[in-house]
């Protein structure tokens, strides 16, 4: 049974891979991949690393065939010059975007009508030179930002930074051919998300909505929406065992752009 997906809607879903060892599961993971994904699987060195490949393969898959009565190993995916992909059925583009991304025991797939969606997440115990980093990716003002703040401070907002960054140029579906210090996030005191663009970007502030969320104690996660003139958006969050369950997933909205 298809699920439907309104505008103005979200879905938003997190997987853990080390919680999914079930080998029938697993087993029909490895059918739904195809020959390149395959092959791809296969580079990895490490085995947890090959094992979160086929999670996050089977994951998008799956998601996709919530929306659309296919089964998931019938999904393509066309990539832009950029390397972005979209779901392609039979030679037809769907009329829903989705991102992927993944970090050490965590996937996340995020699906929206329409528009242009940016999924990121990051697990926050993986960098501790974080005011460094910065230093040479954000902008000026989120450096200055940083280095006012202490230590432990500068870690939990560097990642704040960080994955709305990486959700916004995810979004955007140019890679890193943006440059993470040519717009800058403004967070502020208040739980409300600003950006701002350096002139180059051609950009609009309110094209954009965000969302800073907290999936669990070592992990943080961003959405970015080109809303395209459509203020209201609902976020539902799940999480998810391909093939064997889904459920509301209670995750903590830190941060969102208020309208």
């Amino acid at each position: 049974m298809e699920e439907e997906l309104k505008k103005g809607e979200i879905h938003l879903y997190f997987t853990f891979p080390n919680e999914i060892n079930d080998p029938h599961l697993l087993a029909r993971y490895h059918q739904f991949m195809n020959a390149e994904e395959a092959i791809q699987q296969q580079r990895f060195y490490f085995e947890k690393h090959r094992h979160q490949y086929l999670i996050t393969r089977a994951l998008v898959r799956t998601v996709l065939s919530r929306y659309c009565a296919t089964s998931p190993e019938d999904w393509e995916f066309s990539k832009n010059e950029y390397g972005r992909p979209e779901p392609v059925l039979s030679g037809e583009f769907m009329p829903f975007r989705f991102n992927l991304s993944h970090t050490e025991a965590l996937v996340s797939c995020g699906v929206v009508l329409e528009t242009d969606i940016g999924v990121d997440v990051e697990d926050t115990h993986r960098i501790t030179s974080s005011l460094e980093i910065a230093e040479n990716f954000f902008s000026p003002q989120e450096v200055f930002d940083l280095s006012r703040l202490s230590e432990d401070a500068q870690q939990d907002r560097f990642f704040d930074y960080w994955t709305l960054k990486e959700s916004y140029i995810k979004a955007r579906g140019m890679g890193l051919s943006l440059p993470l210090e040519h717009f800058s996030f403004d967070l502020g005191r208040s739980k409300n998300i600003d950006i701002s663009f350096d002139q180059h970007l051609k950009d609009d502030p309110q094209n954009w909505r965000f969302w800073l969320l907290r999936p669990g104690p070592h992990h943080k996660a961003a959405v970015s929406v080109n809303s395209k003139g459509w203020k209201k958006y609902e976020i539902l969050v799940r999480k998810m065992v391909p093939l064997s369950e889904i459920k509301p997933f209670e995750c903590p909205i830190l941060r969102q752009s208020i309208v």
